[in-house]
C-alpha cells in the first residue's frame, strides 16, 4: 500500500513539473535567440510567460499539476540556487581588486538598508513586499528576489510584484548607462574599466550588467560582470543574515523559528563557489552544471508565475514601483559617487 501511495505521488507531480519545464523552454529559447541582447534573461521571460499562463489556462489544470508546481517552486529553487555557485570563482575577487569588493558592499547594504526605511517608514508597504524589492534591488534581481522568498514565504503575489518592479527599472538602466558614458565619460572621471565597475556594482540583473557593458566596450564589459559577479556572491551572506534577523525577530512568537528560517541552501551555495575555485572538475562538466541550473531556476520562476494572480499585482498599487524607482535612482546617483569616491 505504501509503495503504491509513494509512487502515485511521484507521479502526481509530473504533469506540473513537465508544464513548468516547457514554459521554462521557451523562457531560455527566447533569452537566447529573438529576445538576446535585450537584457530580459531566461529568468524575468519564465516568470513573464508563467504568469500569463496562470491567469489564462492554468487555473483549468490546476487541480492536476499543482503538486509538481510547488515541487519546481520550492525544492527545485534551492537546488538551483546552490547549483549558481558553479557560475563564480574566488579568483573573480583579484581580478578586479579589493576597492570593487568593497564597493559592492558598500552598494548592496546601502540599497536594502534604504529599501527597509522607504517601505516601511515611508511609503507603508508590508515587510515582505520591501525585503523583496530590497533585495532584488541590492543584489541580483529576480534571482535574489527569488532566493529570499524561502525565506520570508512571501505569497506568489507578492514575489511577482517584486520581480517585475525589479526588472522594470533594471531595463530602464540597461540603456540608461551607456549612455550616461557617452555623455559624461570626462565629467565622471572614469575609465573604461572603472565604468564596468559602477556598472556591475549597480544594476540589477546579470543580463542587463551583460548588456549594459558591452554597448560601451569590450573592457567595460569584462569589468562589469565580474563586478556583478562579486555583487551576486555577496548573496549568500546576506541571506545568513537576513534569517538570523528573522529568527531573532520570531523567536518570541515560536519555537524554533531561527531553525525553520536557516538558509542551508545558502551554505551549499558558498561550499560550492568555493569547490568550484578549486577547478577540479572539467569545463564541459561545468558548463553541463550551469546549463541544468537554468534550467532549474527558469523552472522556478515559471512555477512563481503559475501560482501569481494578477490582481495581487493590481491591488499592490503604485507604492511598490515607487519603492523600486527610488532604489534605481540611489543605485544611479549614489552608486556613481561612491565609485568616485574610490577611483580618486
Amino acid at each position: 500500500m505504501y509503495k503504491a501511495r509513494g509512487l502515485a505521488g511521484a507521479l502526481g507531480v509530473v504533469p506540473g513539473l513537465a508544464l513548468s519545464g516547457a514554459v521554462a523552454a521557451v523562457a531560455l529559447w527566447a533569452a537566447e535567440g529573438p529576445l538576446k541582447g535585450w537584457g530580459l534573461g531566461a529568468l524575468t521571460l519564465a516568470i513573464l510567460l508563467g504568469m500569463l499562463l496562470g491567469n489564462s489556462l492554468y487555473p483549468a489544470l490546476r487541480g492536476l499539476c499543482d503538486s509538481g508546481v510547488a515541487l519546481a517552486r520550492q525544492r527545485l529553487l534551492r537546488l538551483g540556487i546552490v547549483l549558481y555557485g558553479f557560475r563564480l570563482g574566488l579568483e573573480q575577487l583579484a581580478a578586479v581588486g579589493m576597492a570593487a569588493v568593497l564597493i559592492d558592499v558598500l552598494m548592496l547594504t546601502s540599497t536594502f538598508l534604504l529599501a527597509c526605511w522607504l517601505g516601511r517608514r515611508v511609503f507603508g508597504l508590508d515587510r515582505h513586499t520591501t525585503v523583496l524589492i530590497g533585495a532584488g534591488s541590492s543584489i541580483c534581481g529576480a534571482a535574489a528576489v527569488a532566493a529570499t522568498e524561502p525565506l520570508l514565504r512571501a505569497e506568489a503575489g507578492k514575489v511577482a510584484v517584486a520581480i517585475s518592479t525589479v526588472v522594470l527599472f533594471g531595463t530602464l538602466g540597461m540603456f540608461l548607462y551607456p549612455w550616461l558614458f557617452h555623455l559624461l565619460a570626462d565629467t565622471l572621471r572614469l575609465d573604461a574599466h572603472a565604468y564596468g565597475i559602477y556598472i556591475g556594482s549597480t544594476l540589477h540583473e546579470v543580463a542587463q550588467v551583460v548588456a549594459a557593458g558591452s554597448a560601451v566596450s569590450a573592457e567595460t564589459g569584462e569589468a562589469a560582470v565580474i563586478a556583478k559577479m562579486i555583487r551576486v556572491m555577496l548573496l549568500a551572506p546576506f541571506l545568513l543574515l537576513l534569517a538570523q534577523y528573522l529568527g531573532r525577530r520570531e523567536a518570541h512568537d515560536e519555537a524554533g523559528a531561527a531553525h525553520r528560517h536557516f538558509p542551508w541552501f545558502a551554505l551549499g551555495f558558498v561550499a560550492v563557489v568555493g569547490f568550484n575555485s578549486l577547478h577540479l572538475l572539467p569545463a564541459g562538466l561545468v558548463q553541463a552544471l550551469v546549463r541544468l541550473d537554468d534550467w532549474l531556476l527558469a523552472m522556478a520562476m515559471a512555477a512563481l508565475g503559475l501560482g501569481t494572480v494578477l490582481g495581487a499585482i493590481r491591488q499592490a498599487g503604485l507604492r511598490p514601483m515607487l519603492l523600486a524607482g527610488g532604489l534605481a535612482l540611489w543605485l544611479v546617483l549614489g552608486g556613481a559617487l561612491v565609485n568616485l569616491a574610490f577611483a580618486l
